[in-house]
């Protein structure tokens, strides 16, 4: 039709029709929808439906040229300022002339001059990874969660590990740091857990399984020992290098998110203690295994067979038990039973525990404390050391230990209420006695609040009534048959009246 443009489909119907047998020319346009004139040109390749840009301006440009003049010159000198932070810069040039309307149109201008002229980016090259080849390990702060424990603090980390091929997690809450000891119980319960061994096992740059004071990736020697247990060969990504372990840094970020999430629909960030908040990333974590069930399985076949048995997943110390009953493992002082003054102790060392042996027995299991930096900590219980106390009473008030035996909550209270005026010998020995009825009936908890009571009510309770209130109602004394030999058998015991 004269005076209208055809279009491309006009002129793809046109040829179809045209390459049919006995069509001529003029009927396959008329079909089409255009002259014969036309079909000429398509015919002599000479028509073109492509529609040209537009070269002219609509509307006068609203930054008045000042984009090219200002703008412009910005951008090339610092690429990454931000389109809001130019259009203040704007308005101070040109006072009055912009308001927040021109606001999106300088962002249109300033992302056409980023993709004609801006700075290269960062590419991300997504990776084809094998199954059974890779599992790798990371460390992730948790303390932006908020947890706590029994209404305190939780500040902890997460040891992540995952099967690179199939997204297989496992998620173990430290106490402590970085620490061999950490690495070697999340790795090997990792390993136990998924069933297998990848080929490689792969970190960022661990103080506990590599010297970084050489450029060679040099293994520690545990680290070395505990990877040939398992026949898995270590790498590291290089030195500063995080997106190195992409395939753990941003699944880190994930996990994160889930527990902030389930921590949304709990509505409490309160555990009652470690157990129940572990239990908690458990089911959180076997969610995330559950949707990739299906990878893990193909995963599985290839992943190499476990050892018969684990391997040592702690480190050992000799410590000797000091005259004040205390030993002392990586800069923290606990206290032990005083059966053991004197006597050299073997402590493994887990992340959250301590074992002690004598010999080849298991002693005493203490839990271990973590400190941070340089500084040294207590973990002192005073049901190890509050009957030989009991024995010189006086040794409480200057004891450099004093404020460590006492328990906190209610009997701190009750001491800090005790001592507001000062700190007493009667004072001293009041604590005392109130430890030993609280490690003889086993009754801290309720003996604390009782006595705390009494005394916000303004009244001491007597050592003597606790005794009344907490000990058992009825002792067993276990009866006593004894028989008198006659003074005869002693002779024939010496071998006769004569001897």
């Amino acid at each position: 039709m004269p005076g209208k443009p055809i279009n491309q489909p006009q002129v793809n119907l046109y040829m179809s029709y045209r390459n049919k047998p006995k069509q001529t020319q003029s009927s396959a346009a008329a079909k089409a929808g255009f002259s014969s004139r036309t079909a000429r040109r398509i015919d002599a390749g000479q028509h073109n439906t492509t529609k040209l840009p537009r070269q002219y301006a609509t509307r006068k440009d609203p930054l008045n040229g000042l984009f090219e003049q200002h703008i412009v010159p910005l951008l090339e000198n610092e690429p990454s300022l931000q389109p809001i932070t130019l259009f203040e810069k704007l308005e101070e040039i040109a006072p009055g002339q912009f308001d927040r309307a021109q606001l999106r149109t300088l962002q249109r201008r300033i992302k056409k001059w980023r993709v004609k002229y801006g700075p290269e980016q960062e590419v991300i090259f997504r990776q084809q990874h094998t199954p059974g080849a890779m599992g790798i390990s990371d460390y992730t702060w948790a303390n932006e969660l908020n947890i706590t424990l029994g209404g305190t603090a939780f500040k902890h980390k997460l040891y992540h590990y995952r099967l690179v091929f199939s997204g297989w997690t496992y998620v173990e809450v430290i106490l402590g740091g970085e620490s061999f000891e950490s690495l070697s119980s999340g790795l090997q319960n990792a390993f136990w857990q998924s069933g297998g061994v990848p080929k490689t096992h792969r970190t960022d740059s661990l103080s506990a399984a590599f010297k970084n004071h050489t450029e060679a990736e040099v293994l520690t020697e545990r680290y070395t020992k505990l990877c040939k247990h398992y026949a898995v060969k270590a790498t590291r990504n290089n030195k500063g290098v995080a997106h190195e372990n992409g395939a753990i840094e941003g699944p880190n970020g994930h996990l994160k998110r889930k527990i902030e999430q389930q921590l949304l629909l709990r509505d409490s960030r309160d555990f009652t203690d470690l157990k129940q908040y572990r239990d908690f990333i458990d089911i959180i974590v076997a969610k995330i295994n559950r949707q990739c069930h299906t990878r893990y399985l193909e995963e599985c076949t290839y992943l190499s067979a476990l050892p018969v048995r684990r391997t040592h997943d702690f480190c050992e110390q000799y410590v000797k038990v000091t005259s004040s009953s205390t030993i002392s493992i990586k800069r923290v002082t606990y206290s032990v039973p005083s059966r053991l003054i004197g006597v050299t102790l073997l402590a493994h060392i887990f992340d959250d525990r301590l074992v002690l042996f004598y010999g080849h027995e298991i002693t005493l299991t203490l839990a271990r404390i973590h400190t941070q930096g340089t500084t040294r900590g207590r973990s002192i219980d005073y049901q190890h050391l509050i009957h030989a106390l009991a024995k010189k009473r006086n040794a409480f008030k200057a004891s450099q230990l004093r404020d460590d035996l006492i328990p906190k909550g209610d009997f701190w209270q009750l001491w800090q209420k005790l001592t507001h005026d000062g700190v007493t010998d009667a004072d001293c020995h009041y604590m005392v006695d109130l430890l030993v009825i609280a490690a003889n009936y086993d009754c801290e908890a309720a003996l604390g609040r009782f006595a705390l009571r009494a005394f916000e009510a303004g009244k001491v309770v007597t050592i003597d009534e606790c005794r009344r209130v907490f000990s058992p109602d009825t002792l067993f004394v276990p009866m006593i048959n004894s028989q008198q030999h006659s003074v005869s058998s002693y002779d024939v015991l010496l071998g006769g009246r004569n001897g």
